[in-house]
């Protein structure tokens, strides 16, 4: 079944189908860690349905995106989604293999890149019975590595990659980055309460960034009490902290 959902009052609308992955809290996150300006060339790899696209242009409305995806089901989506927000002129999805891009989307063509990528490695945690499902969980379709040397192929000199991951996975992920010519340079933990471990990780690399990681501060989403926090508020559009720009 299919819905419509605002991602903020008054802002754009979603569309996404119980056949795939709902929304999720992580991709709100991913969302939230860059800093777009004016003008940024984008490009969102796995996109599925287009959501974190869709929200960096609920933050910053003067974007150009670029979203790719092998399910076709989830570029059909977000073709939709992106004609009923107005911005067909600025939202393309591509139906295309992360691994076979080069020659299809332009080399150093990016300021940034964005992905919510698969967490597990191939035959590692559930493994869902749908292919899209299972696309989207495990790295049967798509390395670390593989991700990571598609996003340094779009960049820029300079240009930033975002993702999240899973805390388990950051070994992996630095070297993945590093072999591909990304320097690694926040690191965010998630923790759903105080004291809680980590549940996931924000990151953001840059092409040919000099040596220095700076590690933030953590983003709890809840407080002692139980609550969802100020910032996480804001990342859903539930305050006027970050709403539309």
């Amino acid at each position: 079944m299919e819905h419509w959902e605002k991602l903020a009052p008054g802002g754009l609308r979603l569309l996404w189908d119980d056949a795939l992955f709902p929304p999720g809290t992580d991709s709100f996150l991913l969302s939230a860690l860059p800093r777009p300006r004016p003008g940024l060339r984008v490009c969102d790899l796995g996109c599925g349905t287009g959501l974190v696209g869709f929200l960096l242009l609920q933050r910053q409305r003067d974007l150009s995106l670029t979203g790719v995806d092998r399910e076709e089901r989830a570029i059909a989506l977000a073709r939709r989604c992106a004609a009923e927000n107005g911005l067909a002129d600025r939202a393309v999805f591509e139906t295309l293999d992360i691994r076979d891009l080069r020659g299809r989307l332009p080399a150093g063509g990016f300021d940034l890149v964005v992905s919510n990528p698969p967490y597990f490695p191939p035959s590692r945690g559930l493994s869902p019975a749908d292919p899209a499902r299972r696309q989207a969980r495990t790295e049967d379709t798509l390395s670390l590595p593989e991700l990571c040397q598609a996003a340094a192929y779009l960049l820029r000199w300079g240009g930033g990659f975002c993702l999240v991951h899973r805390p388990e996975r950051l070994a992996d992920l630095l070297t993945a980055l590093r072999e591909a010519g990304l320097e690694p340079k926040r690191l965010r933990a998630v923790e759903s309460r105080p004291g809680a471990a980590p549940s996931l990780l924000l990151l953001e690399a840059r092409r040919g960034g000099k040596p220095g990681l700076s590690w933030e501060a953590p983003l709890r989403l809840t407080d002692a009490s139980g609550a969802p926090t100020p910032e996480l508020d804001a990342i859903y559009f539930r305050s006027t902290e970050d709403t539309i720009l």
